[in-house]
């Protein structure tokens, strides 16, 4: 199966302030953006995945495809009750001691990154099962660094080493197991 995978458009939100599952709103430059992805993407997509956050459904409605599923495991790394705060109102204590151990501390009332992590692996596995030829998945940097992580088998610590920017595209194949899985081409 043959899967593109989108980060969403830039958003509009203070650069220090912490933001996952935070729905948050998108920036002007919206329309453009839209218009820069098209020329990019296919049109012949059997399905198209989305994360339910609004910056990823906008942008799936945005692109008019006709069928889009919302899956709650592509959302981006919750951050519990630092959520929308900025990084220096977060208790420096606690966020030094996740910033240490980002991979297996989760935030206050947030998930570390070995949970999100699981989630996406979880979301991968199942859609080994699927029977479609090309697919688009809409989605957020953490998600995308998680799969990049998932085909490359490298360790979750390293996997912020991994640029991506907004509506940065991927393709990769996946196999009916991962022997067969390999990266296609960045866009």
């Amino acid at each position: 199966m043959e899967v593109h995978v989108i980060r969403h458009t830039p958003v509009e939100v203070n650069k220090n302030q912490c933001y996952g599952q935070l729905d948050v709103p998108l920036a002007d430059s919206f329309e453009k953006d839209v218009k820069a992805i098209k020329k990019v993407l296919n049109d012949d997509y059997d399905i198209v995945y989305s994360s339910p956050k609004k910056r990823c459904t906008q942008l799936a409605s945005a692109l008019a495809f006709d069928t889009i599923v919302t899956d709650e495991r592509l959302l981006e790394l919750n951050f519990g009750a630092w959520e929308g705060k900025l990084w220096h109102e977060i208790d420096q204590k606690a966020l030094h001691l996740w910033m240490e151990n980002f991979v297996s501390i989760a935030p206050i009332e947030g998930e570390s990154l070995e949970e999100m992590y699981a989630r996406i692996s979880s979301f991968m596995n199942a859609l080994r099962n699927k029977t479609y030829e090309k697919i688009l998945i809409i989605s957020h940097a953490g998600v995308i660094r998680c799969v990049w992580a998932y085909l490359l088998e490298i360790p979750l610590k390293n996997i912020f080493k991994i640029p991506v920017g907004f509506h940065e595209h991927f393709v990769f194949n996946l196999g009916a197991n991962r022997q067969f899985d390999s990266i296609i081409k960045l866009i």
